[in-house]
């Protein structure tokens, strides 16, 4: 018969086996710690390739928002979501007891794009809150190469771009020409009528809006790179 020390013992050890964790409750933590470590890394890299593909669009989406850099603001019309153009133009009012803003236009291409670019007006003379519709008209004057250009914009003086509003136009946008085609591209814009509560605005009477384009460029993915920065 095993004596009380001997028995007590063999209690102590099955105790202890009991209560020692198994090898697949000590690898447990450590399989989460590097799970937990693979999907930081793999969003890390999601992000990473998300921002290479979008960063032509967020450069558009920043520049169109904030006025960043003389780029004018993309319009989102005051009252109510934008639905389309024609609400955007609808809902807008001419202050009609403004002096008129005269408004210039500037077009050119980049050295290695062989187009040609001109507005199709010198000038046009608009009211705060008043839409105007104005034309460039760009030619591909290669005689064997279809080409795939994108225009940036800018407004002097940089401080009226927050006040310049497109509702319709070309820029950022892959515009393919043919070889010797010739087509027009339509701007449709207006003054926001708060550039007349700016003070700073009280002595500005013309506005250029002037158009560069680019040959667009495209990465190994076939994603088209920014643009330079209007300034």
């Amino acid at each position: 018969m095993p004596s009380v020390s001997a028995r007590t013992t063999r209690g102590l050890r099955t105790a202890s086996q009991n209560t020692r964790p198994s090898m697949e409750q000590m690898r447990k933590p450590f399989a989460q710690k590097n799970a937990n470590t693979a999907y930081y890394t793999l969003s890390i890299i999601i992000a990473t390739v998300a921002l290479s593909y979008g960063s032509v669009p967020l450069y558009k989406t920043i520049c169109q928002q904030t006025g960043w850099g003389g780029t004018p603001i993309k319009s989102a019309a005051h009252a109510g979501p934008l639905t389309d153009d024609d609400d955007v133009a609808a809902r807008l009012t001419p202050v009609t007891s403004s002096r008129r803003l005269r408004i210039t236009f500037a077009g050119s291409t980049s050295d290695i794009l062989p187009w040609k670019f001109t507005p199709q007006q010198r000038e046009v003379r608009v009211l705060p809150g008043e839409t105007a519709l104005a034309f460039y008209t760009a030619t591909n004057n290669s005689k064997d190469e279809d080409i795939i250009g994108v225009a940036t914009y800018s407004v002097t003086p940089a401080q009226v771009a927050p006040y310049f509003s497109k509702i319709q136009c070309f820029c950022f946008e892959e515009q393919r020409l043919n070889k010797g085609e010739t087509v027009d591209m339509p701007v449709f814009f207006y003054i926001d009528p708060d550039f007349l509560k700016d003070p700073t605005m009280r002595n500005i009477d013309t506005i250029t809006l002037n158009y560069t384009f680019f040959k667009a460029k495209y990465d190994k993915d076939g994603h088209l790179t920014p643009m330079p920065m209007p300034y």
